[in-house]
């Protein structure tokens, strides 16, 4: 009876929402399973678009795995880290980013039943932390090494993987044209790690066999003053000057107070604030330079100095670029024009300036130290040379990874089948439930090949088995084969050249993994009520400035 009156005990503040045990994990898994059919579609070379229209009226077409999934503007918060995930692969890999988020979502999906049948949580991470670990033991062991091959076949090898890497974009119709553009430019930078030294500019209009590479940096023409139009626009191995100051007539400050005793001194005043300007404007020219960018502006009046003097100058360059220039040119951006000596000065074979499209570019070409490359990208509509800059970010990631790992796998489902059969035929060697929790895992894997297969409209079971019957031949010669995206059966995805970098499976069943584990490890979700002082102090901030007037004051007496 005592044990009957004793008073309920309130430790959260009213209104919280908790909800937990096992109708919380399935309501997660839920959620992501939600996610993930959302990309689901748009994995593979005939993948689907997704339109995604913003609050701000902003449209984006993409098939991009991490771009869908940043601008869904998701508000579960077991399914964020699906976005999460699908980020962290983009910034490592580049590629994979749908992948990882639809093995997270299969494996939940997979671990559902289980969950509702009463296994612990534990159980289900404990088996899928080992399946993950044995699944990347076994893509390094199938994995090939591209290491110590000649510079030209090298170069075929990256292009294949790119090539892969774009078949399932917007631009997989030119995958080819692309793919060697891609390589170009990744070699062209060399060890350098910054990717802002490969610059992406867009120009509407054309086709897309229009866009070229050019070996050095291209930016569009800057703003420009009267007089420009005199200046050469072609140089030969001409010297440039990187400055970040201005070289504009500056009257003295507003607020500055200078005291004349005689009207004729005013006009000695006026003539330092020119000779300042043309003080700077001959140094600049006796350093011997030819091309003059800046940060800031270049006036009208250094314009014309330099056209009458036969020197090209441009002002208000982007920062990237004159960063670009500067790497790739040898020069150093000086905030100085004293003492300029040969060593700040940069060089390059050819400086022109072309019309590309309605646009006019300044191009560099034939730098010596040749550490930047610049793609130049045409074709129709704005929101499809957008998705073109994705697509090409995704290929140019991959060429790097490829380049600084060199070992890839089989694609198209290849590795996630030879990888499931493999895990399958592990589990008959364990004893109790974790069997059949690596079986799942296993399962989950084929999501990809099946997935291939529902996208380009084929008989997924059909496909399937065969691509089973042939992993599960004993001389194990079926290793490498996967969907054939062209036929609608089943091809050796190596000798067909569909080809992706080890590290990209590896990260994707590592990330997802990871995440799966994660959602299943959280067994209570609370979520805090607004409170309400913290309500009343935004309806504070909101009054504070109004009736505030500084009203009548007091008489004084």
């Amino acid at each position: 009876m005592a044990a009957m009156l004793q008073p309920q005990i309130i430790l959260l503040k009213e209104g919280t929402d908790t909800s937990q045990g096992k109708a919380q994990l399935v309501s997660n898994i839920n959620a992501c399973t939600a996610v993930a059919d959302v990309v689901r579609t748009t994995l593979g070379p005939r993948g689907m678009d997704k339109l995604i229209h913003d609050d701000k009226g902003n449209v984006t077409i993409s098939n991009d795995g991490a771009t869908i999934m940043k601008l869904l503007d998701i508000v579960h918060p077991a399914a964020k880290i699906l976005v999460d995930i699908a980020k962290s692969q983009d910034s490592e890999v580049g590629d994979g980013t749908t992948t990882v988020v639809l093995l997270a979502g299969e494996f939940l999906k997979e671990a559902k039943p289980f969950v509702e049948d009463g296994v612990h949580p534990q159980n289900l991470i404990r088996s899928y932390r080992t399946a993950c670990y044995l699944a990347i033991e076994k893509i390094t062991e199938l994995a090939v090494s591209i290491e110590g091959k000649s510079l030209e076949e090298k170069k075929s090898l990256l292009a294949k993987c790119a090539a892969t890497t774009l078949s399932s974009k917007l631009i997989g119709g030119e995958k080819e044209f692309f793919a060697s553009m891609v390589v170009d430019a990744v070699i062209a930078i060399g060890n350098d790690d910054r990717l802002n030294m490969i610059g992406i500019k867009k120009v509407p209009g054309g086709n897309m066999r229009d866009s070229f590479l050019v070996n050095g940096v291209a930016f569009k023409k800057t703003f420009s003053y009267a007089g420009f139009e005199q200046q050469p626009k072609k140089f030969l191995n001409p010297k440039i000057l990187l400055l970040n100051i201005e070289l504009e007539l500056k009257s003295e400050k507003e607020n500055a107070e200078i005291r004349l005793s005689d009207p004729s001194q005013y006009q000695s005043i006026v003539d330092a604030e020119w000779n300042i300007i043309y003080d700077k404007l001959d140094k600049c020219v006796k350093s011997g330079a030819k091309v003059v960018l800046s940060r800031l502006a270049i006036g009208d009046l250094a314009t014309q100095y330099f056209a009458d003097r036969d020197i090209f100058c441009a002002g208000r360059v982007a920062e990237e670029d004159l960063q670009r220039v500067a790497a790739a040119t040898g020069g150093t951006v000086q905030t100085s024009v004293n003492n300029i000596i040969d060593e700040v000065l940069g060089t390059c074979e050819v400086f022109e300036e072309k019309q590309v499209g309605n646009e006019r570019f300044n191009i560099f070409s034939g730098c010596p130290s040749g550490r930047t490359a610049t793609i130049v990208l045409r074709g129709g509509a704005d929101q499809f040379i957008e998705e073109a800059e994705r697509s090409l970010h995704d290929a140019i990631m991959i060429v790097r990874r490829a380049l600084k790992n060199s070992t890839v796998v089989a694609g198209g489902g290849a590795i996630d089948m030879e990888i499931s059969r493999y895990l399958r035929q592990h589990a008959r060697t364990i004893a109790g439930k974790s069997q059949l929790f690596i079986n799942s895992y296993a399962k989950a894997l084929e999501v990809i090949p099946r997935q291939l297969c529902d996208n380009a409209g084929f008989d997924a079971t059909d496909v399937l088995n065969k691509l089973r019957q042939k992993h599960a031949l004993p001389s194990g010669e079926g290793a490498s084969y996967g969907v054939d995206i062209n036929t609608g059966g089943i091809a050796d995805s190596f000798t067909k050249f569909v080809w992706e970098p080890s590290v990209v499976k590896s990260n994707a069943i590592n990330a997802a993994t990871e995440a799966a584990c994660l959602i299943l490890s959280v067994d209570e979700t609370v979520k805090n009520p607004k409170s309400e002082s913290a309500q009343g102090d935004a309806a504070a901030s909101a009054m504070v400035g109004r009736g505030r007037g500084r009203g009548r004051g007091m008489r004084r007496r």
